[in-house]
């Protein structure tokens, strides 16, 4: 029933969610003005935290004197103010007027974790710009004012600090503030966030979406999550089709007792839904989402940078369902808005954070030139910088961004790599952007499909880089050949310098390393189960300098190589 009131209920919201991004469009034609604007604002917002009072940081002073209060820095320079603040002293970063409701933990330069601070005032940005890229986005496809949407998100209680202050994921929080009207437009209920257990948490969202066929938007942070619940669905199929039509949850018994209790409430027996989807498993022989949900008009996941490697493999389940990305966003902040499908850059948000840009070329250098949004160059590579409401300033997010056109003065950008993802063993500077490119390039040309990769280099004489996947996914030794032997003419092409490091035999060739099935698994699990990580969120590495990356991926996280495989990596 609310599938059909839900347009006249959201009418005039809708109404006002148009008019603000007519009119934030209209300011952002003049970066300028709205970036002085807004570092005002933020500089009132948190001018009485002792942060602020030691820089003497205050509304009105000029562009030159912020730069020389405070130096660009990166989260080290912020946590000592920070275990203030997770102690249970917000005047550590903020003002009076700027709430503290939670910690989103990112992955740290030093073993430590971030502790992002979020507040009020962030969190009320965070939502403006996801309002504004929905009802564009539902407005481009106007079936989604009727369907449901299934988005997976992780909770933002997932532990407290010593002064009481949750600590989580911010999509979380704000899927708990969401009103009943919202709500009852997701098929994954709020609670499915608090499942720590992956696959049983992966498993209940199926459980629960499956049986819905009236799905028309899929949303989560990275298309290698799609990638898996596709997979999940058909592996799984037997399970989720006999649960449907009993109304129960083969894995009820992993889930906390408040959890279980609230979806075990939604597990409705629906002995239809499950003879449909039996007679597609007899018709396509698999049980795919593309089938499953046959309203789907769009899927929001990440497209830029790594990421992009897992469009094809998403595909594979989704079929071309058209693709929107959900913009530049980090633990830190949000920074760009995208307002199109199929293309990863978007609007640079400047009615939010303050930005600035050293470029690419300068970085690391004595004194890079610091450039303001309206400064950058069409087709230049940058590093960003953000001034928040969350306390931050000049932070170093390390996140390379390249400038492709502009909205007036203000440009519109595209994630290309963070800047600790280049690979450096003799002057080649390999990125993860262009092993990204020559991986994709490779695998299109070949119809593969690779369900996770990771190029890593490799110590020798000469040193070299070597290509980790998952044997299955490549099972006959004459395509490891060619997918080896494109991915390293691709490189050679996208990186002038690889190339003349390969020619004059400094670096060697390219080397395969097949890998057991369920390698990728259990390396992701690992990885999200330290501190601060994050289901949904978490970004597989296609690339690692690390020269110890591949000895590391072999001893603990593959069982033997078997004979087989040996010979695969022998070939």
């Amino acid at each position: 029933m609310l599938r059909h009131i839900r347009p006249w209920v959201g009418f005039p919201l809708a109404n006002r969610t148009r008019r603000m991004v007519a009119q934030y469009l209209h300011q952002a034609r003049d970066a300028r003005r709205m970036q002085r604007e807004t570092l005002d604002r933020l500089l009132a917002l948190n001018a009485e935290s002792d942060f602020a009072r030691e820089r003497r940081l205050r509304p009105g002073m000029s562009l030159s004197e912020f730069r020389r209060s405070v130096p660009v820095a990166d989260f080290e320079a912020f946590r000592p103010y920070v275990e203030r603040m997770k102690h249970g002293d917000p005047s550590a970063l903020l003002g009076p007027n700027n709430r503290l409701l939670m910690f989103t933990l990112s992955s740290g330069t030093t073993a430590d974790s971030k502790f992002i601070p979020i507040t009020n005032r962030f969190v009320d940005d965070y939502r403006r710009g996801w309002s504004m890229w929905g009802i564009r986005a539902m407005d481009d496809h106007p079936a989604l004012h009727r369907l449901d949407i299934v988005q997976l998100s992780s909770d933002f209680d997932q532990f407290r600090t010593a002064g009481g202050i949750p600590c989580g994921n911010i999509s979380g929080l704000v899927s708990a503030m969401q009103s009943k009207i919202v709500r009852s437009m997701y098929t994954v209920p709020v609670e499915v966030a608090k499942i720590a257990d992956p696959d049983a948490k992966y498993y209940t969202a199926l459980r629960l979406s499956i049986a819905n066929p009236y799905v028309g938007l899929v949303m989560t942070a990275n298309p290698s999550t799609l990638v898996h619940l596709g997979k999940m669905a058909d592996r799984e199929r037997e399970r989720l089709i006999r649960d449907i039509a009993d109304g129960t949850l083969a894995v009820q018994e992993a889930l906390p007792p408040g959890v279980r209790a609230a979806v075990l409430r939604r597990c409705r027996r629906d002995p239809a839904r499950a003879r449909e989807l039996e007679r597609l498993v007899l018709r396509h022989g698999r049980l795919a989402p593309q089938d499953f949900w046959p309203r789907l008009a769009l899927v929001a996941v990440w497209t830029g940078g790594s990421a992009g490697a897992y469009l094809q493999g998403m595909r594979r389940y989704f079929g071309n369902v058209p693709v929107r990305d959900h913009g530049l966003s980090a633990s830190e902040g949000r920074m760009t808005i995208p307002f199109a499908d199929e293309r990863s850059e978007g609007v640079l948000d400047v009615g939010t954070h303050f930005f600035e840009f050293i470029p690419e070329e300068e970085y690391g250098s004595a004194q890079p030139s610091v450039l303001a949004a309206h400064e950058l160059q069409v087709d230049r590579n940058y590093y960003i910088l953000l001034t928040t409401s969350s306390g931050l300033y000049r932070y170093d997010i390390r996140d390379v961004v390249r400038c492709c056109d502009y909205h007036g003065t203000s440009p519109v950008l595209e994630f290309l790599h963070k800047g600790a993802h280049i690979s450096n063993l003799t002057g080649e500077k390999v990125s993860e952007s262009q092993v990204v490119s020559a991986v994709r390039a490779a695998v299109s040309r070949l119809r593969l499909e690779l369900s996770c990769f990771t190029v890593s280099p490799i110590w020798g004489e000469p040193p070299r880089y070597r290509l980790h996947f998952e044997a299955a996914d490549v099972p006959h030794p004459g395509l490891v050949r060619q997918l080896v032997s494109t991915v390293e003419t691709e490189l050679q092409r996208l990186n002038c310098e690889y190339l003349e490091k390969r020619h004059t035999g400094r670096l060697g060739e390219l080397q395969p390393q097949p890998l057991p099935d369920g390698t990728w698994r259990r390396f992701a699990r690992h990885r999200q189960s330290r501190l601060g990580g994050s289901v949904e969120q978490y970004k597989h590495p296609c690339l690692s300098p690390d020269l110890k990356f591949s000895e590391m991926l072999l001893q603990h996280f593959s069982r033997e190589v078997s004979r087989n495989d040996a010979d695969i990596a022998a070939a």
